[in-house]
This record gives C-alpha cells, sequence and structure tokens, in this order.
C-alpha cells in the first residue's frame, strides 16, 4: 500500500511538507537549521506558504465540490473543516500549555510562561480558558489554527464569487486595504487583537483559491517580463534581509519616509511587501518547476510529500516537537546536538504523516478492474463422458 497519493499536484504537497519542517526548526531558538529557512532569504516565511497553498488546495476540493453538488454542499464541507481545526486547536492549546507549564516549573524557568504568553493561565486560569475557547486568548505558537478557521468561515460565505475571479479577488483586496488603514482586526483578551489579523491574511487564502479554481493561461505575452520582475523582488528579499535589517546605517542617508516604510515590514498584518514577496517566489517556483518533475516521485521528496498531505496532524506535533528540541539544544547547544534534534524531528514528522497516510488509506481496497462483457455463443452440444472447464 503506497503512503501518497499520486494523482494530484505533489508539488502543493511537498512546498506544504516543506513549510512544516521550517515551522519546526523556526520555532527553536539559535537552531543551525533555521538559517536555511525561506525566512532568512525572503521578505516571508512558512506562515505565507502554509496560507496561500492552504487556499489553493481550498479552490481544488472545495470548489471542485461546489461545481459538482453547488454552494451549499460545499461550504457544509468548508465549515466541518473549520470545525475540525477548531478541536485540533483547542487539544494543541491544553497539551502545549501542559507542556510547558510542566517544564517551566521543573526546570525553574518562569521565562518560558512569560515568552509563550501563559503566564495569565496562572494568574486567571478558569477565564484564561474560557478565552481560549472563544478564540481570543492566543499564545506563541498558537496563532495559525484560530486563523485557519476564520478565513475558512468567510471562505465559506463568499465561495460562489469564485465563478467570477475578479469580483472575488475586489472584494478581498478592498477588506485588506481597509483593514491595514483603518487597523480592523478581531478582540484579544491580552490586548492588541490577533497577531494574525484574519482580515489582511485572506486576501492571500483567496488569491491561492482563485489561481486553483480558475487558473486561465499563463501570461506567456508578457512572461518574460514578470520573470524579470519576480526576479527583483527576490533581490529586494535578499538586499533587506542581509542589508538593511543587519545593517540598517546603510539606509541613513536615504529620506525618513523611504527609511521608516522599510523598517516596518510587519508581519501580523501581511505587509505588502511580504505579500509580493511570496507571490514572486510563487510564480518563479511555478516557472522553474514542472508538476511532473520526476524528483517529486524520488526519495528525497516523499518525506516532504507525505507530511504535506497530512498537514494538521503534523503540524500540531510539530509544534509539541519545537518544544521538545528547545529544551535539548538550551541542555546542550552543540553542532552534534543540534543535528540530533533536527534529524529526530524531521524522522519524527514523517513518522506521523505516515501514520496519518495509512490510516486514511486502511481497509480500502484497490479499484476492480471491470472486465468487458462477453459475447452470447450459441449452445453447443457436449459430447458425452466430457466435462465443462
Amino acid at each position: 500500500m503506497t503512503l501518497i497519493k499520486t494523482n494530484r499536484d505533489l508539488r502543493i504537497d511537498f512546498f506544504r511538507g516543506l513549510a512544516l519542517w521550517w515551522i519546526f526548526t523556526d520555532h527553536i531558538p539559535a537552531d543551525w537549521m533555521g538559517n536555511l529557512s525561506i525566512r532568512n532569504f525572503a521578505l516571508c516565511d512558512a506562515t505565507e506558504v502554509f496560507v496561500l497553498l492552504a487556499g489553493y488546495a481550498g479552490g481544488i476540493a472545495y470548489g471542485g465540490t461546489m461545481r459538482k453538488q453547488g454552494w451549499l454542499y460545499a461550504a457544509a464541507d468548508v465549515v466541518r473543516r473549520a470545525w475540525t481545526l477548531y478541536i485540533a486547536h483547542i487539544f494543541l492549546f491544553v497539551i502545549f500549555a501542559a507542556q510547558v507549564g510542566v517544564s517551566a516549573t521543573a526546570l525553574d524557568r518562569a521565562d518560558y510562561l512569560d515568552e509563550i504568553h501563559l503566564d495569565v493561565l496562572g494568574e486567571a486560569p478558569y477565564r484564561a480558558l474560557l478565552e481560549a475557547l472563544k478564540l481570543h486568548f492566543q499564545p506563541a505558537y498558537l496563532n495559525i489554527l484560530p486563523l485557519y478557521v476564520v478565513i475558512l468561515l468567510m471562505f465559506a460565505v463568499v465561495m460562489p464569487l469564485l465563478r467570477w475571479p475578479p469580483v472575488l479577488a475586489a472584494l478581498s483586496l478592498t477588506v485588506y486595504v481597509a483593514a491595514r488603514l483603518f487597523s480592523l482586526n478581531l478582540p484579544s483578551w491580552t490586548g492588541g487583537g490577533w497577531f494574525f489579523n484574519p482580515f489582511t491574511w485572506q486576501l492571500l487564502f483567496i488569491m491561492g483559491a482563485i489561481l486553483s479554481f480558475a487558473p486561465g493561461d499563463a501570461p506567456r505575452r508578457h512572461a518574460r517580463s514578470i520573470d524579470a520582475a519576480a526576479i527583483l523582488v527576490v533581490i529586494f528579499g535578499l538586499f533587506m534581509q542581509w542589508g538593511v535589517w543587519v545593517h540598517p546605517e546603510l539606509i541613513g542617508r536615504l529620506p525618513g519616509s523611504v527609511v521608516r516604510a522599510l523598517m516596518s515590514v510587519d508581519k501580523a498584518g501581511l505587509h505588502p511587501f511580504r505579500l509580493i514577496s511570496i507571490l514572486a517566489l510563487t510564480w518563479l517556483v511555478a516557472r522553474l518547476i514542472s508538476k511532473d518533475a520526476r524528483w517529486l516521485r524520488g526519495w528525497i521528496a516523499s518525506p516532504f510529500i507525505i507530511a504535506g498531505q497530512h498537514s494538521l496532524p503534523v503540524f500540531c506535533a510539530s509544534i509539541f516537537l519545537s518544544f521538545l528540541g528547545r529544551l535539548a539544544t538550551e541542555a546542550n547547544d552543540g553542532l552534534l546536538s543540534q543535528t540530533g534534534v533536527n534529524l529526530a524531528g524531521g524522522v519524527s514528522l514523517w513518522a506521523v504523516g505516515a501514520v496519518a497516510a495509512w490510516y486514511s488509506n486502511k481497509g480500502r481496497k484497490p479499484p476492480v478492474p471491470v472486465q468487458p462483457p462477453v459475447a452470447a455463443r450459441p449452445p453447443s452440444v457436449q459430447p458425452v463422458g466430457e466435462t465443462v472447464p
């Protein structure tokens, strides 16, 4: 029984699995593997990759259901998925809070609670649990699934507009601009609104859904110009990462308004620079990697593809494992220890994805080929003593 579903675009699964790996390494402070994450080379990180590909996959799955069975059935599937993610988030919250709390007590590290914003759980535990159920209390590391839940509920409402991509894109862009201009956000118990603003991040999800539901033809006439623009965006991201933010004195002579614009690239509100960066990278990847690329069916890509095809359990496991990895590297931050943590984490994430794949395929039998009907033959006389084969 194969663990990988091959009747789909494996590029989506591969890069979603890669994003999950980056989420694991990015949550381990001072991990040398974190230096290879996308966040060090572009003005975006694994979150943008995850949300864009979630929208792309949603456009294929739920858009396909809408075509066949109508909006009501498709919206019901979206709401059911949002409910599944909500339950997973609550489970993740309880287990992760216990993990951090026990570690902070055993190691006498109250700063863990401070850093992950779990200190209020000790001050007002009953209120914290209630606010967590309402998604108004989101400790660090636990703010991606609530974002996804709200975006899915938004998507369920506007899904019929997938049939008119310009209208849906204009509506989504209007909400994005209004949220950034007027600081629209959902309330947070600890103040300041949600870390990931759903009203801005929905634009990335909707763009992914539109690209998959109504892909259209690639703009061949201007493809080279788009290639050049995308490359310039990537170069700009490298300049920001390795120049401006490391050596801000390099832009000290620029006008103050330009400096403020360059230094205020926020993640919470999906700054336009981050949005343009992930779109440029997506264009270049789509241009350079064919969906039929042979390496996508090789052993190197398979661990990421398995993880990407079962992203929810792998994501939840990555949060637990990243904190365990942090404890291990803080006890011994040597290169050998960090390498062991990364290797153990990678194998564990693959194992979670493999088990999820096995369960999803369990009990399913391969389709039985349909035999062509046999043409009727006239009855023949059977000789005495001869048996029918």
